[in-house]
């Protein structure tokens, strides 16, 4: 039974919270750190007995969350990662030492935010971040990870002086937000940069933004290609890692985007003599081999293979379409939903050569792009694509018509794998 305290509405469960909080903030994206500062500041938020780690990027932030929690944890660390969306329940956001903290914990963090807060009005991200915040306060692991949720300048995360900040990559997505350039877009991302403190770069041609603003406020700046590089061996399939402190050889191949372990692998580096890390490459290919995360190039294989991927961009797709090449199944059944504010068109234009047939399904949630509006993008014979209310219908049409040979490919967004792991675990 819900209780008033100070004119705000205790919940008894953590759904009747997360339900409560979409309601008290007018719009769900609202970026800025006024709002959450203040509520932050009332509650003494830090983590002063923690290394923090921030990573922002386009694509591949929890990929490399993943591998740096690993290495972390098998180093005898504790380690938290903080992450968002989820794909299935809500209390994949905060996990602690791989176990995601309880129901509890949460609704008790949410009710001391909610005892302070006064009239400032929170989004639904804001609230649930500071409350994240409060359980890792009282936890205090050796390390949190702390993946930005849009952006970096003006994510709630960034109330929070990271130790080292990293950069995946940038690409166009969020246009509306952080605007319609790499440049543009590079700059926000670049925002989660302190002065003095290290920040990694994984993108190859990172826009000149990240440069210059790492050269403004003085951050240590580590660029791929020139502070740590990667290189292919002979044999085609293995690879080394160097820096001007570190040589890598005979690496293996990775679950997860090499890129994102080649950026992870210099963040360890960078905290090596801090956190007193042993790397090597045995121990490197410990990390590779336990490194996959659900919903990238995730694969089941029931009546034949289904990959789930929440690949939602051009450079997601991108990298996708080269992965699906790689893989040559006879014929890729793909199976699409997305959000109405998605670049749908250049989304879905790399996988255009490598999918045979399209199954694609409306989302039924707050900025949901219809089927037949997806359908309007795809600028191929109308006889390969089929439209569905839904996404388990158009992943249960795209099941029955692919050979066991085949391959079906769900992507497109959190949502839409969401909808359709539920039916493979």
């Amino acid at each position: 039974m819900s209780k008033m305290i100070k004119g705000h509405s205790f919940k008894s469960n953590l759904t009747e919270w997360l339900s409560y909080l979409e309601s008290i903030h007018s719009v769900e994206i609202d970026l800025g750190l006024a709002r959450i500062s203040a509520v932050a500041e009332k509650l003494n938020i830090h983590f002063a007995n923690s290394t923090v780690i921030t990573v922002a990027g386009t694509n591949g932030k929890g990929t490399t969350c993943a591998f740096l929690e690993n290495a972390f944890l098998a180093q005898n660390l504790t380690c938290a990662v903080y992450s968002s969306p989820h794909i299935e329940r809500f209390n994949e956001r905060l996990r602690i030492d791989r176990c995601e903290v309880d129901d509890n914990a949460i609704v008790n963090a949410f009710e001391a935010i909610e005892l302070i807060r006064g009239d400032i009005t929170l989004t639904y991200y804001e609230y649930t971040t500071l409350a994240a915040f409060i359980v890792l306060m009282a936890e205090q692991p050796d390390v949190i990870i702390l993946e930005v949720g849009l952006g970096g300048r003006l994510d709630a995360t960034n109330i929070i002086d990271a130790d080292i900040a990293v950069i995946t990559t940038i690409d166009l997505d969020h246009q509306a937000f952080l605007g319609d350039t790499r440049e543009a877009i590079g700059f926000e991302k670049a925002g989660i940069m302190r002065s003095n403190k290290p920040v990694v770069i994984g993108d190859v041609v990172p826009p000149k933004s990240l440069a210059v603003h790492a050269d403004n406020i003085a951050a240590k700046a580590f660029f791929r290609e020139q502070s740590f590089t990667v290189a292919l061996s002979d044999n085609g399939v293995d690879w080394s890692w160097s820096s001007e402190q570190n040589y890598f050889t005979a690496l293996n191949a990775c679950h997860i985007p090499q890129d994102n372990v080649s950026t992870a692998i210099m963040v360890l580096e960078i905290l090596t003599d801090k956190l007193a890390l042993s790397l090597d490459s045995q121990f490197l290919n410990q990390i590779i081999a336990e490194t996959k995360v659900a919903g990238r190039m995730e694969k089941f294989s029931i009546d034949g293979d289904v990959i789930l991927d929440v690949g939602h961009n051009p450079q997601a797709s991108r990298y996708l379409a080269a992965k699906l090449h790689e893989l040559n199944y006879p014929k890729v059944h793909a199976v699409l939903g997305m959000l109405a504010d998605k670049d749908i068109t250049n989304t879905v234009a790399a996988l255009l050569p490598e999918v045979g047939h399209w199954y694609l399904g409306s989302l039924d949630v707050a900025r949901g792009c219809k089927a037949e509006e997806i359908a309007k993008h795809l600028l191929i014979n109308p006889s390969k694509v089929n439209c569905f209310d839904n996404v388990s219908q158009a992943f249960k049409m795209a099941k029955q018509n692919a050979k066991a040979t085949d391959l079906v490919l769900v992507f497109g967004s959190f949502h839409t794998v969401a909808e359709i792991r539920r039916l493979l675990v």
